[in-house]
């Protein structure tokens, strides 16, 4: 694989691409060099009644794993290993979406702040090579410790107000910023916010928490679906917990916060439906 370099994120969002002939001519502004999520949003809207094949927000599934934001760590593969977007993919619409930038380099990169199964260095991808800048810090490989990811005054329990900050964000699979969550990037957030590191996927955080029983739990605490409306929203994973697809933070037993597909981010009951999808519930540790 080579050596990594460490690098960090220059722009207020960057999205990680599971390759990088996966962007499609719809992506292109979010792949620019200057990127601009709201355009890309607007855009992505404009087929919401698209598919998975489509050109919207669904269509986004096994494209878009996650998203990075300015100043966050990563560890570029310094080989080879880099690629243009018109050279790497058979993707018919992929090179305009890469080539939307000055340039069309892109960087395999891993995302340290980001814990994953899939590598132990942290969630593996790729990124415009546009989007960073080096990294003068010495290398934050050991999580968001400095004092401007952290919330002053919360505790180390998840802090239910500040996962309320978040109600009526929109839902955005893979989205870790201020504009789009998806169920696990919520969690992930809240947790980094309160200046700790958690997995990135659901099936990787339930496989850290502590179990709770259903009848046990405490605001604060996860709930953790299978088979649940938003599908296999994380990547596959070969643990026990494989099979989690969809993440909340309890407020009360029986009522969560989370980032839904249909409605962005709720607070609401557990309907019929999602209790039949609920298969465990976990505290983090800490």
């Amino acid at each position: 694989m080579g050596t990594v370099q460490p690098m960090r994120v220059a722009v207020p969002v960057s999205s990680l691409w599971t390759d990088p002939s996966r962007p499609r001519p719809v992506d292109a502004a979010i792949v620019a060099d200057d990127p601009d999520s709201v355009a890309w949003l607007r855009a992505l809207d404009q087929h919401e009644l698209e598919g998975e094949s489509g050109d919207g927000r669904l269509g986004l599934h096994g494209r878009l794993d996650s998203q990075l934001v300015a100043g966050e760590p990563v560890l570029v593969v310094a080989d080879d290993a880099t690629e243009s977007g018109s050279d790497s993919g058979a993707d018919s619409g992929s090179d305009s979406g890469a080539e939307s930038g000055s340039g069309s380099e892109w960087v395999q990169v891993f995302c340290p702040w980001q814990p994953s199964s899939l590598d132990e260095r942290g969630y593996p991808g790729w990124l415009r090579r546009a989007h960073l800048i080096p990294d003068d810090t010495g290398g934050h490989t050991d999580g968001p410790s400095d004092e401007s990811w952290i919330v002053a005054g919360r505790g180390v329990r998840p802090d239910l107000e500040l996962a309320r900050e978040h109600l009526g964000l929109v839902y955005l699979w893979g989205g870790m910023s201020p504009w789009g969550l998806d169920c696990s990037g919520l969690v992930h957030l809240v947790q980094r916010e309160l200046g700790r590191v958690v997995p990135r996927d659901a099936h990787d955080q339930r496989a850290i928490c502590e179990p709770v029983e259903l009848d046990a739990v405490q605001p604060g605490d996860l709930y953790f679906f299978a088979g649940s409306a938003e599908g296999a929203a994380d990547a596959v994973s070969t643990t026990a917990t494989s099979g989690t697809d969809h993440v909340g933070i309890v407020t009360a037993p029986m009522n969560m916060i989370h980032a839904c597909g249909h409605c962005g981010v709720v607070e609401e009951p557990l309907d019929d439906g999602r209790r039949a999808t609920l298969v465990a519930a976990g505290r983090l540790p800490g």
